[in-house]
């Protein structure tokens, strides 16, 4: 057993432990960064590169099926495997910036096995004991399994094997009507793939309720199937004949299951107890600088409990690194992170929703609604079914839904807006090149502004007695 002191040992490489562990080396300390699976984690595996990289072979597909500007509408033929080629091609064009030797080159430490706690400051890692300073755990997420009966019975995918399917699916149940549930089902369907969406509750039910109604409609027009309100009660069945049974009786029939109902904390492995780590089924218990109840202690992502994103964790780590190496009071916020829905059309949001933000201000609210088709650019390019709704609230911006080809894209201004605490007359007189999408955000918050100046008596006075008493 080799004994290893370190300032920093850092417990996972998926997005928000690499950004800890390189921030922090190259500003001096040392520092050892434990992952016993695949670097880069699961946004590079298993989340966000590969399921993005199908939606763009799908999105491609869709493209050449649809007439548009006096072209004709033609037919392809959906191939699964070149999809899957492409998966893997980014998948490993991405890789180098997360691997080993990337990291071992900037100067940290890589071991390369699972480490849990033996004691309050250490971890023992395959034949490896580490005494650190501070911890930081970025163990990230799994994917959750509902106690359905049967489930564990039958073969079935996450996110974690479906990129792995050497065929197309002939009928794809898809398990759960969140971001991962719908995404996947778009890119299948377009792939050539019969897909039925089964949801308890509300599909996409965390948005916007007239953003999610746009992406769901266009999901629908396209063949996929979606069931909302129906609670699966039992699974059965085989490989390639697949049995899900929701109350009532109804039975539905596909030859693969993907189970997208949500995620978990990755912390079975970390003998949190022997640190002395007060945790729950949402994660680690951390206070608002992401401190465990052990000093030593961090976690950030996933692993904190506090949303599942990879730009979260990214975040995340920041904030601890200006804690550790600098001792400075960083503080987590969580109103200014953005989310995105990666559908076409894509949703995404930055601080409330309507619905939030009517609870929270009350009549104090101003709600701006602008559609797509208020856009010249959208108008030029034939893309405008989507809106962008702004929650105002004494000047600035409370919260702001985008839905619309790039809503990803547009949302960024808007992020920067709400992390700054800006004022909308900062976005209003900015300075936007014509024609583009992103001038809708820039309209938008001027339409706060046009009724306090082209509906006031009071200017209407002032213009008025300026334009007769100047010579």
């Amino acid at each position: 057993m080799q004994h290893i002191k370190t300032d920093i040992c850092v417990i996972g490489a998926g997005s928000g432990g690499l950004s800890v562990a390189s921030g922090a080396v190259q500003m001096g300390a040392r520092v050892i960064l434990l992952e016993g699976h695949r670097m880069g984690g699961d946004c590079l595996n298993y989340g966000c590169v590969p399921s993005k990289a199908l939606l763009a072979a799908g999105k491609a597909v869709q493209a050449r099926r649809q007439a548009a500007f006096g072209l004709p509408a033609l037919d392809p033929a959906p191939d699964h495997s070149a999809a899957m080629t492409h998966v893997r091609a980014t998948i490993a064009a991405i890789a180098p910036h997360d691997s080993v030797e990337r990291f071992q080159g900037l100067g940290v430490r890589v071991i390369q096995e699972y480490g849990h706690f033996i004691s309050p400051d250490t971890v023992e890692a395959g034949a490896h004991r580490i005494t650190a300073r501070r911890f930081v755990i970025a163990t990230g997420s799994v994917p959750a399994l509902p106690p359905i009966d049967g489930l564990g019975d039958v073969p079935h995918l996450t996110n974690e094997t479906i990129f792995n399917l050497p065929e197309a699916p002939g009928h794809l149940l898809i398990l759960g009507g969140g971001p991962i549930g719908i995404e996947m089902a778009q890119a299948h369907r377009r792939l050539g793939c019969r897909v039925t969406v089964i949801e308890a509750g509300r599909a996409l039910g965390r948005e916007d309720p007239e953003a999610a109604a746009l992406v769901l409609t266009t999901l629908r027009a396209e063949g996929v199937e979606i069931i909302e309100g129906a609670s699966v009660e039992r699974v059965s069945g085989r490989a390639g004949a697949i049995e899900l049974q929701v109350a009532g009786g109804t039975v539905f029939l596909g030859t693969h299951l993907l189970v997208a109902a949500g995620r978990r904390p990755a912390l079975e492995r970390l003998n949190l107890d022997a640190a002395g780590v007060a945790h729950t089924s949402a994660g680690v218990t951390v206070d608002a600088r992401l401190r465990s109840t052990n000093r030593r202690v961090l976690a950030i992502g996933d692993a904190a409990g506090q949303g599942q994103f990879t730009h979260l964790a990214g975040y995340h780590a920041g904030v601890v690194i200006r804690s550790i190496l600098f001792s400075l009071p960083a503080i987590a916020r969580h109103d200014h992170i953005p989310r995105v829905t990666y559908t076409e059309p894509e949703i995404a949001q930055v601080g409330l929703t309507e619905s939030e933000a009517r609870q929270r201000h009350g009549a104090a609210l101003e709600v701006i609604h602008l559609g797509l088709d208020a856009n010249d650019r959208a108008l030029a390019e034939g893309r405008t079914d989507g809106f962008i709704k702004l929650m105002a609230h004494k000047g600035r911006p409370a919260g702001v839904t985008i839905v619309g080809p790039g809503a990803g894209e547009m949302i960024a201004p808007w992020s920067m807006m709400l992390a700054n605490r800006l004022k909308l007359s900062a976005l209003a007189g900015t300075v936007l090149p014509y024609p583009t999408q992103a001038e809708l955000s820039k309209r938008a918050a001027g339409a706060y502004f046009s009724p306090r100046l082209f509906g006031n008596a009071w200017v209407k006075r002032v213009v008025g007695l300026v334009q007769r008493i100047l010579p």
